[in-house]
């Protein structure tokens, strides 16, 4: 993205770091303007925008209905809402209850059907769940890192598959100590290959999928996009699939604005925008555990976001003249009860998240009744899902502390691959 320069798939998905200046690449699709595949199942009728080389089993795609409820009690004419999770009155089908599944079924169906090697997944929860899911469906080998404080968010609906592998940071770690571990576990071995994050572009364009669905059932693309962020990796290919949409040229001009939230008072993203910095705004060690500790939506607490990198977070909000807000725990629970009284749904409290950002936008006048919006609910319908299916649980095969050596991770790592 930053260099301009183009260049063949020869089957990566990542970029090299070692880049002077590195920046996130994209894929060109042979397919400028996208058929809607109808014939295929999931999010593959996307497949002509999505880097894969095969299609796996039991795919899931985001859904959009217009709203009733909420967009009549906000005074919004043209509100959308992006469904992910477990809703089968309105075909929402995700067993994990988030969008996450986007881009689980396009990574995992970017790598070949001979891959014997071990995918490397660190997650806070949700992103987990949805890797656990495919590759445990698909026969595909997973070591994850989760902190053991977020065990809960592992339960499946199916039992986990033996080609599944968990370690867990020990109690008191989070999110940014599963990423450190899972970066030592890769160097490793060569057997370990990283799901890549933000640089994959198999991730972020399973992702886009969730804007592709909403301009599918609008006919146009969005003026605003709300979502709740954590590392922001949704957010980035909602604004590359709207560019996809325009040079398609059959939805419209790209306006779209990203509005996206964090939950307070962990708002790293919402400091740095403020402060206009492209250098991300970082607090300390100590400070950034405590107040992820205090936040309801801990899958929004990525401590390391591809911000500053070329085609990143701040160029996707700046180049769209969006903004990012604030959300308290009392506000999202707020929304949360609010949208199930609305819609009829139960949602996530990132995508509570979501919601209250909305409600803010609309008191605060930056979007107005006319404007076609998109409001993203990245996870919603668990309880439901819950309540009609046994639950199964993951339990981990290894416990570290937070600052393991590398001797350490590697002895633990290669001792669950014998």
């Amino acid at each position: 993205m930053g260099s301009g320069r183009i260049g063949k798939d020869v089957g990566g998905w990542t970029l090299d770091m070692s880049e002077k200046e590195p920046s996130l690449i994209r894929a060109i699709y042979e397919r400028k303007e996208i058929r809607l595949r109808n014939e295929l199942e999931g999010l593959y009728r996307f497949a002509d925008w999505l880097p894969i080389r095969r299609m796996l089993k039991n795919p899931s795609v985001p859904i959009c209905y217009r709203s009733e409820g909420l967009a009549n009690d906000l005074g919004l004419k043209k509100l959308y809402i992006i469904f992910n999770g477990w809703w089968p009155e309105k075909g929402a089908a995700m067993s994990t209850g988030t969008f996450k599944e986007c881009e689980a079924y396009s990574v995992c169906a970017r790598l070949p059907e001979n891959f014997d090697g071990s995918l490397v997944v660190a997650s806070a929860g949700n992103t987990a769940r949805a890797f656990v899911k495919v590759c445990s469906d698909n026969d595909i080998s997973l070591l994850l890192f989760v902190p053991h404080d977020n065990l809960d968010a592992l339960w499946f609906d199916t039992p986990v598959a033996s080609c599944v592998k968990l370690i867990c940071v020990a109690p008191g770690g989070d999110y940014y100590d599963s990423i450190l571990m899972s970066t030592a576990a890769i160097a490793a071995s060569k057997r370990f290959i990283p799901e890549g994050g933000a640089k994959n572009i198999a991730r972020r364009d399973g992702m886009g999928t969730t804007l592709l669905s909403a301009a599918a059932e609008i006919g146009n693309i969005p003026d605003v996009y709300f979502q709740a962020v954590g590392s922001g990796t949704g957010a980035i290919a909602a604004w590359e699939a709207a560019m996809r949409l325009e040079s398609d040229g059959r939805w419209g001009p790209n306006n779209m604005r990203l509005i996206l939230s964090q939950n307070a008072p962990f708002i790293p993203m919402v400091e740095s925008l403020a402060a206009d910095s492209r250098v991300f705004i970082v607090v300390d060690d100590d400070t950034a555990r405590r107040q992820i500790s205090q936040v309801t939506a801990k899958v929004l607490t990525n401590r390391n976001p591809p911000w500053a990198i070329a085609g990143g977070l701040y160029d996707a909000v700046r180049t769209t003249a969006g903004t990012i807000l604030g959300v308290s725990n009392d506000e999202a629970g707020q929304a949360a009860s609010r949208f199930q009284r609305l819609e009829g749904v139960s949602i996530s409290p990132a995508a509570a998240v979501a919601v209250s950002s909305l409600i803010q936008a609309v008191q605060r006048g930056i979007v107005t009744e006319s404007q076609t919006i998109a409001l993203n609910i990245t996870g919603g319908g668990i309880d439901r899902l819950k309540q009609n299916h046994p639950l199964y649980k993951l339990e981990p095969s290894v416990i570290l502390p937070p600052n393991s050596d590398a001797r350490d991770i590697k002895d633990a790592v290669t001792s669950l691959f014998v």
